[in-house]
């Protein structure tokens, strides 16, 4: 149990620890050139300090019952941290689209196809290779669990923040460990994005792949963002809209976030309770496994395009979205990281190692062989961005763009940001990322792997041969 007290407490060390990070990471280079975010610092950091390394250490040297032995911090402090993630990555999901002007399909399809449909190709793959592989190799030889055919999905493509928000899941499902491996998997994922990520793009630039090459651009200082809708207009419609408003800005906007949460929690009641009036009584459950934050970001889209209805939008600032989104963000991964069990880690290292090496192997050779003859022009630029999405997150992706277009020349950035619309709520934390492991556990890996092939074989027809007969591949 833990108090009121206990839970702020418990936010004022991550604040703390955030802090730490950005020292460390300011005084330790290699830390610099991995682009690594402050809070996976900062997570890493309350690890060590936990009880599973600091706390261990001081008990094999002094016993169990002095200072530190259970680590820096207390019980309900951890207790705090190990329930955060998976409420935090609700603010998250919510806030996702709240603030971006949304187009119509069609726009966005004409604008950002080939990039749609080589990022499903990266995630489907990875459903694949990830159930294959625990078919053929861990289940039988290491005893895992099926449900770990979705880990590489889960953790490369949902990163950090989906990955320790599925944790309740995990441990509905009977497969405790799966969290662990999948944060896991999730740091190897962002730390091998960006130094594969660097390499590739030396090599890009020195075999001119890079059309957009421009040897004087430095590569960027920080982690970058998708450029602001906000407008001069934007402003002046806000400023009209909040005239009679006694409401600080932040808190009309976490309000909207708090729609837009239960929305989407209304929205997962209905299919549940719908499920348990048809299907679920013939014993077959997959909503009760099903999180909410897929359906938090449903509510955010069905909010914005409401407020865009009701000419209320310029209420929603993006920015601050943003940084509500990035708060609730940090708090997830520092939160997942500090609670990761190392002796679980230990005790599937073989599963942990081949899932990161089959999962890095699918990624890199997807982007060497099919990015050429899927995305028509700039396929190096546009192709890297989602390579560094599909094995980080979507800040990785972007962070790559930048170092082989910083100028955005080739218009990568507005594809990028347009494929989102189409991808997000599905897989790389949607839908259906949320209900894979549910999936594995009642329908079994084989029905699950005809389903996923099925679905990475219909992106590759829509790339190889529809989007080619209307001259939106490349012809090779």
């Amino acid at each position: 149990m833990f108090t009121l007290k206990d839970a702020f407490f418990a936010f004022v060390f991550i604040a703390l620890l955030i802090l730490v990070g950005r020292f460390i990471k300011q005084k330790v280079s290699w830390l610099q050139k991995l682009y690594l975010p402050e809070s996976i610092v900062a997570g890493v950091l309350a690890l060590l300090l936990g009880p599973e390394v600091l706390g261990a250490i001081v008990t094999n040297l002094f016993g169990s019952n002095v200072v530190f032995s259970e680590g820096l911090f207390s019980e309900p402090i951890r207790l705090v941290w190990s329930q955060s993630p998976g409420v935090f990555i609700n603010v998250v999901f919510a806030a996702l689209f709240l603030g971006e002007s949304i187009p119509s399909l069609r726009d966005i399809w004409q604008k950002a196809a080939p990039q749609v449909v080589f990022g499903q190709t990266l995630a489907w793959g990875q459903y694949v290779i990830g159930i294959l592989v625990t078919m053929l190799i861990l289940t039988p030889l290491f005893g895992t669990n099926p449900i770990a055919g979705a880990l590489i999905e889960i953790a490369f493509e949902g990163g950090h923040g989906t990955a320790g928000g599925m944790a309740e899941t995990f441990s509905e499902l009977g497969f405790t460990e799966g969290a662990d491996l999948a944060l896991g998997l999730a740091t190897v994922g962002i730390v091998s994005a960006i130094i594969i990520g660097t390499i590739l793009a030396n090599w890009g630039r020195k075999k001119g792949y890079i059309s957009t090459v421009n040897h004087q651009a430095e590569e960027p200082d920080d982690l970058p963002e998708l450029h602001s809708q906000e407008t001069s207009q934007v402003r002046r419609r806000r400023a009209r809209l909040m005239r009679d408003l006694l409401i600080d800005p932040l808190s009309l906007n976490l309000g909207f976030v708090g729609i837009a949460i239960i929305l989407g929690w209304l929205i997962l009641q209905i299919l549940t309770r719908i499920e348990a009036l048809t299907w679920g009584k013939t014993g077959f459950q997959l909503m009760v496994y099903v999180p909410l934050f897929p359906m938090a970001l449903v509510g955010g889209i069905l909010l914005q395009l409401f407020m865009e209805r009701r000419g209320l939008s310029p209420l929603i600032i993006e920015p601050l979205m943003k940084n509500i989104a990035g708060v609730a963000l940090d708090v997830v991964i520092v939160a997942a990281l500090a609670s990761i069990s190392l002796s679980v880690l230990g005790t599937n290292l073989a599963p942990f190692l081949i899932l990161s090496v089959v999962g890095i192997t699918w990624n890199i050779l997807a982007f060497l062989y099919l990015a050429p003859r899927l995305i028509p022009n700039h396929w190096f630029e546009r192709g890297i961005g989602d390579m560094g999405q599909s094995m980080g997150v979507t800040a990785t992706g972007i962070l790559l763009l930048r170092m082989v277009d910083p100028e955005n020349r080739s218009g990568a950035f507005e594809s990028f940001a347009y494929k989102q619309l189409f991808f997000e709520p599905i897989v790389g934390g949607g839908l259906f990322t949320a209900a894979a492991p549910a999936l594995l556990a009642k329908l079994g890996s084989l029905t699950v792997l005809l389903i996923t092939g099925g679905l990475l074989v219909f992106w590759l027809f829509m790339g190889f041969f529809v989007l080619k007969s209307t001259g939106q591949t490349r012809r090779k």
